[in-house]
Formats: C-alpha cells, sequence, structure tokens
C-alpha cells in the first residue's frame, strides 16, 4: 500500500453529462478534481454529504439554498449537508477543488474513463 498518488493517473468518472471527477477517497472524506465542459447545467440535487469548493479555473454560477453566485477563480463555497444546489459552467468550463464528507461511496458506479491529463495541471 502507498499513501501517494498522481492526479495524472487517476482514472476520472463521468459523474454529469459534461462533468468529470478524479477522486480520492479516504476513510471520513473524498477529495476531488472536478471538470466542467463549457455551458453544463448540473440539475439541482442535494446529498448527505457536505461540500466545500474553491474554483481553479474558468466561470460558473452556483445556486445553493436558494442564492445564485456568479464566480471566478479563488471563489469558494460551503454546502452543508442535505441543501439543495445547482451549478452552471462558463462558455469555458470550470476547474475546481472539492472536499466531500462523509466521501462519495454513491461515486462507485460511475464510468471510469481512461487516465489522462487534468486541466490546469
Amino acid at each position: 500500500m502507498t499513501f501517494f498518488d498522481d492526479l495524472h493517473e487517476i482514472a476520472p468518472q463521468r459523474i454529469w453529462p459534461g462533468l468529470v471527477a478524479r477522486a480520492l477517497h479516504g476513510a471520513e472524506a473524498t477529495l476531488a478534481q472536478i471538470e466542467l465542459e463549457p455551458n453544463v447545467d448540473v440539475p439541482e440535487h442535494a446529498h448527505v454529504n457536505e461540500q466545500i469548493g474553491i474554483l481553479t479555473g474558468g466561470s460558473m454560477t452556483f445556486r445553493i439554498g436558494g442564492e445564485d453566485r456568479d464566480l471566478r477563480p479563488g471563489a469558494t463555497w460551503i454546502i452543508p449537508a442535505n441543501v439543495p444546489h445547482s451549478v452552471r459552467s462558463g462558455p469555458a468550463g470550470a476547474t475546481l477543488i472539492e472536499l466531500f464528507a462523509p466521501p462519495r461511496v454513491d461515486w462507485a458506479g460511475h464510468d471510469r474513463l481512461p487516465p489522462s491529463p487534468p486541466q490546469g495541471f
């Protein structure tokens, strides 16, 4: 067992149409690098996981608990468990890092794509 990995070697998973995630799953949390293609709508949803993130590239409009915000790189968010949220990526797409606690065990069944260089690295 090793405690290390490389983002380039983690097979991305298609979570939503136009959204892939490279996820590290620990016992207590999931950390994911997420890429959204341009102008992708992720429909409103909620889950038991608290979600904390930072936008590292591109732009997006996030709706969290009824509040809308246009985000640029450096923007952060915290979504408590079970709070409805949705997102639309900007015309150049979006790249972000998110932490989910507890881990996203529901992602286990999503399609895995061949490893490829992540955006922004």
